[in-house]
């Protein structure tokens, strides 16, 4: 189904029924996409563990794709690159100069040495 292969924003949602967490990974993966995901159990330590195995820039356990000024916001694959929002994003606002100076040089004679 279309609705479960791009990045799709509400209120719909695709339903798919996974054998167990290992194939639940596998089909939250099999995207192009990755902003953001969620996570539903009553385990929070299983659902940390799982957690880290989702390629999605911000995975929500127990809850609904948010964002919040104090947290990194953004996605991977097709979904983006970066983060906004919180102490990452805002280094995307700041221009840093580069000053780079090579190896010394010896000044050059230009008239033979005195006798």
């Amino acid at each position: 189904m279309p609705l479960f292969r791009e990045e799709t924003f509400g209120p719909v949602a695709a339903v798919i029924r996974a054998r167990n967490a290992e194939d639940a990974i596998k089909l939250a993966n099999d995207s192009e996409f990755g902003l953001g995901g969620n996570l539903w159990t009553g385990n929070i330590d299983r659902g940390r563990a799982l957690a880290r195995h989702i390629e999605s820039g911000g995975v929500f356990i127990n809850g609904m794709t948010t964002s919040d000024p104090r947290l990194p916001f953004g996605g991977v694959k097709h979904s983006g690159y970066g983060r906004e929002l919180s102490i990452f994003g805002i280094r995307e606002f700041v221009n840093i100069q580069t000053v780079w100076i090579g190896p010394a040089v010896r000044a050059q004679q230009t008239s033979a040495p005195s006798e």
